[in-house]
């Protein structure tokens, strides 16, 4: 019988990273920009961060007053709903946990409508966005936040597909119940997450 050698079968593929959710690629250095507003101006004077709706002390944050608050970092990854994936990323802000820590959920609060200062909607469970699992960012890869990319600051939910972390972020109101943001209405999976490849309802 003839004897096989290794070159006869071919290459064997090159392995996939474990940290791609299926259905992704790594953009590598690239970081794409993509957003359904305008970029707006915004100065830090003018920004501002609430949280409101179903808490004990409705709270709104100054740029300056939320830096101040205490620190923390996210260092992983990000994955886009239209396929790419961004892999060791590092981003510096504060905690979600530490401001409604502040405001006081309700007992009855189960979930969160996140907006923008552009008017940009997105909703997402109270659990996805507390217990160390999201944060509002304001530094990226150890520098500001670009703004093209939410600056001067962006909820930042990395577990959940990106369109859940909205750009230039406004605040948090807490929901006994489940209201669709701007993507979620127009045929977005409610939830999002990219290892259960949930990109659009039915997923």
């Amino acid at each position: 019988m003839a004897k096989a050698t290794r070159g006869f079968f071919g290459r064997r593929p090159a392995a996939r990273d474990g940290r791609l959710p299926p259905g992704q690629y790594d953009v590598g250095d690239d970081w794409p920009v993509l957003t359904a507003e305008v970029t707006p101006k915004l100065a830090t004077a003018e920004w501002s961060f609430a949280v409101e709706g179903l808490v004990e002390h409705p709270s709104t944050w100054t740029w300056d007053e939320i830096r101040a608050l205490a620190p923390s970092t996210y260092a992983g990854d990000i994955h886009c709903v239209t396929t790419w994936s961004k892999l060791g990323v590092t981003f510096g802000g504060v905690s979600v946990d530490t401001l409604l820590e502040a405001a006081g959920p309700l007992p009855a609060a189960t979930h969160v409508l996140a907006s923008s200062h552009t008017g940009y909607t997105t909703n997402l469970p109270l659990a996805d966005v507390t217990g160390g699992r999201a944060w509002v960012a304001w530094e990226f890869d150890g520098g500001p936040l670009p703004v093209e990319h939410g600056g001067p600051a962006r909820l930042l939910v990395p577990h959940l597909y990106f369109w859940k972390s909205a750009k230039w972020v406004a605040g948090l109101r807490l929901l006994d119940h489940d209201e669709a943001g701007f993507w979620e209405r127009n045929g977005y999976h409610d939830r999002g997450d990219p290892w259960l490849e949930q990109r659009y309802q039915g997923d």
